[in-house]
Parts: structure tokens; C-alpha cells; sequence
């Protein structure tokens, strides 16, 4: 029996995505360089079979340019990046935002740096609620 399909994109589907999102257009042999750079040592076939996999997705426009195809994303990151995060959010932590920074706390290493900007969110949407 099939998978039902994900409403977000596989690891590999990121991976590439993460590629494209840094530069684009790219082609086939161009994101599987850089796959392979950061220890993703995948065949040129399963590259561009999932690359076009993410065409019919709609993650992806492929356009020809001279012999090969160019890749550009038509997703944002940003939007990938909330919708996993606000589905982790829901299906985990049961919508509760402040369980969810508990648990980040917990399990990451927060510096002075990025605390500091955390207060700025928090001030921010204080403000925010206030008005």
C-alpha cells in the first residue's frame, strides 16, 4: 500500500530545497555537488527523479537552459518553516507555544546572543497584545 502523501517536504525534499533557497537557479549536477558536499553522496539519477518528483509537488519550476534544466524553488523558506513547525507545535506539544520553548530550552544551547533576541520577540508581541 502507498504512503499518503506529506503535506511537508522529506528530509531529501529539504536537503534540496536548503540548496536552492542559498542559490538559484541550479541544475541537476549543481544541487547534487552540494548534496554531496555536505556528506550527501547521492546518484544523478535519484536527484533529478526527486527534483522532478518536487515539479509535480509544485516545490520546484525546472525551465530548460541549453542542454540541461535550471531548478528554482517555488516555495519560501520562511513558509516551509512555519508550517512544520506550527504542525510539530500542534501534533506534539498540543498548540502550546510556551511548552515548546520550554522543551527548546531544555534541549538546546541558548548564548546571551540569542537570548537576548528572544527577550526582543517577547517584549514585542507583549506590545503587541497590549494595543
Amino acid at each position: 500500500m502507498a504512503r499518503p502523501p506529506s503535506e511537508h517536504p522529506t528530509e531529501l525534499e529539504l536537503a534540496i530545497l536548503k540548496v536552492l533557497w542559498q542559490k538559484s537557479p541550479q541544475t541537476v549536477q549543481d544541487v547534487r555537488d552540494e548534496l554531496s558536499t555536505s556528506g550527501r553522496e547521492l546518484a544523478h539519477s535519484s536527484v533529478i527523479t526527486m527534483m522532478n518528483i518536487m515539479v509535480r509537488k509544485q516545490y520546484l519550476k525546472r525551465e530548460k537552459a541549453g542542454r540541461a534544466f535550471e531548478f528554482t524553488p517555488l516555495i519560501e523558506q520562511q513558509s516551509v518553516g512555519r508550517s512544520m513547525l506550527g504542525d510539530i507545535v500542534n501534533r506534539v506539544f498540543d498548540g502550546s507555544a510556551s511548552a515548546v520553548m520550554l522543551e527548546l530550552f531544555e534541549t538546546s544551547d541558548v548564548d546571551s546572543k540569542e537570548l537576548a533576541a528572544i527577550r526582543k520577540m517577547i517584549s514585542r508581541k507583549t506590545r503587541e497584545l497590549n494595543q
